[in-house]
């Protein structure tokens, strides 16, 4: 329950985000070619909306598999050495989002106790940048449902897109299809 409600937040996160910052570029394009105006706020908006897409993208990248992974060395082995270097690579993760959200935590705390804002928008700092800390604690969550699943499930590793496959599957539906016309 706790998990499908963190995917749909996370999802619905991205989705505003998304089309938010597509919206905003778009409409100041338009005004500042347009109208030879602009909004002075809308670039670093934009720069912080980015932020929080790619740092919560990277999380849900990975709960689809949709990350690029370089696993040649990995599958020479047989099952069990690769849940081993697997469940390695996710403890290994685990420790440098630890890193990074202890660093962003002590970060975080001094941009609170400094009370600084954002150049151009009156949004406190440490509210605009908490995205490293959350960000990187749905990444370390994801990090720990895979590790989860490599120990005691049936998972034997990172699931990566692999866009040769998914192209030849396309090129043979492409196929039957035609065959069948």
């Amino acid at each position: 329950m706790f998990f499908r409600i963190l995917n749909k937040f996370e999802e619905a996160i991205i989705c505003i985000l998304l089309v938010a910052t597509t919206l905003l570029v778009f409409i100041d394009v338009v005004m500042r070619f347009g109208f030879n105006a602009g909004f002075l706020w809308s670039q670093e908006l934009t720069l912080h909306m980015s932020g929080w897409f790619v740092l919560l993208g990277a999380s849900y990248g990975l709960k689809q598999g949709s990350h690029i992974g370089m696993d040649a060395f990995v599958k020479l082995f047989p099952l069990g050495g690769r849940k081993l270097l697997s469940g390695i690579g996710c403890i290994l993760a685990l420790i440098y989002c630890g890193l990074i959200l202890y660093g962003s935590w002590i970060y975080l705390k001094k941009m609170h106790m400094i009370g600084i804002e954002l150049e151009d928008i009156p949004v406190p700092a440490w509210v605009a940048h908490s995205i490293l800390l959350i960000g990187f604690t749905f990444l370390t969550i994801r990090i720990g449902i895979l590790l989860w699943n490599i120990i005691f499930g049936d998972v034997e590793g990172f699931k990566h897109a692999d866009e040769a496959k998914e192209s030849m599957q396309i090129v043979e539906e492409l196929s039957k299809e035609e065959a069948t016309t």
